[in-house]
């Protein structure tokens, strides 16, 4: 390897020598840091209602240094790209500013949104990823490409982007102020650790969880239980409630995994409030109530 090295360097010094000799450098800077990059239509759209705004970066061309290396993805499409930054700034960023102020989301949102075109699919052929966040810095999005503009399903929405960035928001959130430990004790003794994958939702749920993922670890269960209220309509929350309840070879109903959820949501309910002055149940009818419009937005026109 030393000999490897030392012939490189030589090389390299050899043409150092031959070209300072015979060529006049250019005196552009390939690191200039004061010329404003190109934008394109798209780039000054997110510069417009993103970065200058909130100090957020949308990266929606294809970078593999922002993608994980163990999973097979491709690029996000440039107009599903267009809107879904539409969507996020409509049912995600106005809700938070518009209930909890524009300082609070410029000082607690994910500095980056990442958009990735497919699933993240293990190469082995494993697990999907819905989604990602790196350290409260950013947030990916993967399967951008499978965004129907023509036919918004607000279910699908939640299920692929809006659960995943209420998720990761809310761990931005209990890793800034914690909640409390009494929250552990509800369901203690029950989590399934990596044994998640090997369970459903409905068993979980009669476990006192409102979704699988959400008995993996006490702090998945936390922010679970924050995100699947505020995109979840009535009808499906109380569905996740219903579940909740199991019964007995007698017919006996148990109640006790739909009472594990309630005492979680009053419990998560008490901390957004008293942490951060917000309401979980004014962040609910906000979500839902936009979600009721978005058949109304453009989703295509860059203004």
């Amino acid at each position: 390897m030393k000999i490897i090295r030392t012939f490189i360097i030589a090389a390299l010094l050899g043409v150092g020598f031959t070209s300072c000799s015979e060529d006049d450098l250019n005196p552009t800077s390939i690191f200039d840091s004061t010329t404003e990059p190109v934008r394109n239509e798209f780039d000054q759209w997110i510069w417009k209602n993103y970065t200058e705004p909130y100090n957020i970066e949308l990266k929606y061309r294809f970078d593999d240094k922002e993608s994980d290396m163990d999973y097979n993805v491709i690029p996000a499409d440039y107009n599903k790209s267009i809107a879904l930054a539409k969507l996020v700034k409509y049912l995600w960023m106005e809700v938070y500013e518009k209930l909890a102020g524009k300082e609070f989301l410029c000082t607690y949102c994910p500095k980056i949104f990442h958009f990735v075109g497919s699933p993240e699919y293990e190469k082995s052929g494993g697990s999907m990823v819905l989604g990602t966040a790196e350290g409260g810095l950013k947030i990916t999005l993967f399967n951008v490409n499978a965004l129907n503009v023509s036919s918004l399903d607000p279910e699908i929405l939640n299920e692929w982007y809006f659960k995943t960035m209420h998720h990761e928001f809310s761990h931005i959130l209990h890793q800034t102020k914690n909640y409390s430990t009494d929250f552990n004790d509800i369901t203690a003794g029950k989590y399934y650790g990596a044994g998640w994958v090997n369970i459903n939702d409905a068993t979980a749920r009669r476990d006192g969880f409102v979704t699988a993922y959400a008995s993996s670890a006490v702090d998945e269960d936390f922010v679970e239980t924050i995100a699947n209220y505020i995109v979840k309509s009535d009808a499906e929350w109380q569905q996740i409630l219903n579940e909740a309840v199991s019964v007995d070879e007698a017919g006996n109903p148990d109640y006790s995994g739909r009472d594990a959820i309630l005492r979680k949501l009053e419990m998560v309910t008490q901390y957004l409030a008293d942490s951060w002055g917000l309401d979980i149940q004014a962040l609910h009818e906000e979500v839902q109530e936009r979600e009721t419009h978005i058949d109304e937005l453009d989703l295509v026109t860059l203004n």
